[in-house]
């Protein structure tokens, strides 16, 4: 029988799910749009890897990561729920021992997290700006009527710096136009705005910090070659690109899974057969004092299984209490 581990995470614009060997080899990987229905993403995810799994495999531990941790922790049966952050820099350590710098730069946000032997040092998070995040990207080469696929092979055949405003999304659109006008070609142009994305994610996340070599370059972004290529231009020095850039964060979770039930011997994963119950959100507001939290109630087939959302610990620590309004 093949002793495995399960990595999920769940994000906001995708979920991805890995499945890692007991030798931390990484077998399978599954990358789903979440489209803001991660209970359903989710199903699917553990119903579609379980299909693509040999039927003669026993998972270990689970992890879970991602904005939806939570809640995909509490579905699944997970041993370990860690943030992004955790996750990303265990997977990079995994990858690369020495790594002092990880960029990670997703569809919808981005992140720069530094390590000094092994530990964490510094991070900072873009979630406002788009001009820093995959979908600065996506929205030019639809304009251009390129494959977003395509869009780093077409920035390596640049032969001349076109510098693109990257301040701003808005103003980096306007200023492509305008060096379209001026009769750039389109090579120069993408390649620009490439420079132009990196150009902004420095500023916004790497301003005042050192970024040291190694490097490692993971997220969704991390496929797309020039961007690879702005970052060694602008930094001068080598990024690496591993493998499995864009799920990075699921094998952080499955790694940290791993590490958790080596020590306890035991696992929570509820099963593959939770792809196939019914689960529903319900919520309420606590009266009972002046904070007035928003109680989450997550139910399995009408069964109440978890409780979230109250700062004091009245609801969640008793999810076999009954829901009913607090007298004051």
């Amino acid at each position: 029988m093949k002793k495995c581990y399960l990595g999920v995470d769940i994000g906001s614009v995708s979920t991805n799910v890995i499945v890692m060997d007991e030798d931390e080899k990484v077998l399978d990987t599954l990358y789903i749009r979440t489209q803001g229905k991660p209970i359903d993403t989710i199903k699917s995810g553990l119903s579609q890897i379980k299909k693509r799994l040999d039927e003669n495999v026993k998972i270990l531990g689970v992890g879970t990561t991602g904005s939806g941790r939570q809640l995909g922790g509490i579905m699944i049966g997970a041993d370990v729920i860690k943030n992004e952050i955790t996750a990303h820099g265990v997977a990079a350590l995994h990858e690369i021992p020495d790594v002092n710098t990880i960029l990670e730069i997703g569809g919808q946000d981005s992140k720069i997290i530094l390590l000094r032997d092994g530990v964490l040092y510094d991070f900072a998070m873009n979630t406002v700006c788009a001009a820093g995040t995959g979908s600065f990207i996506d929205r030019q080469a639809e304009r251009l009527g390129i494959p977003i696929e395509k869009f780093g092979e077409y920035a390596l055949k640049s032969k001349a710096t076109v510098r693109i405003a990257g301040r701003c999304a808005v103003f980096a659109e306007t200023d492509m136009i305008h060096k379209q006008q001026l009769g750039h070609n389109q090579e120069d142009i993408i390649n620009g705005l490439c420079e132009a994305l990196v150009r902004n994610y420095l500023n916004n996340l790497g301003k005042g910090k050192e970024i040291k070599p190694p490097v490692i370059f993971q997220g969704g972004v991390a496929a797309n070659i020039g961007i690879k290529r702005a970052f060694e231009k602008i930094l001068g020095c080598k990024v690496t690109v591993p493998t499995h850039a864009n799920v990075m964060g699921a094998i952080g979770a499955a790694l940290l899974a791993k590490e958790e039930t080596s020590k306890s011997g035991q696992t929570k994963f509820k099963g593959f057969e939770v792809a196939d119950s019914n689960y529903n959100v319900k919520s309420f507001e606590c009266e009972h004092c002046p904070n007035m939290c928003e109680v989450v109630e997550f139910y399995r087939d009408n069964k109440l299984i978890a409780r979230w959302g109250d700062k004091c610990g009245r609801w969640s620590n008793n999810i076999s209490e009954k829901r009913e309004k607090v007298a004051q």
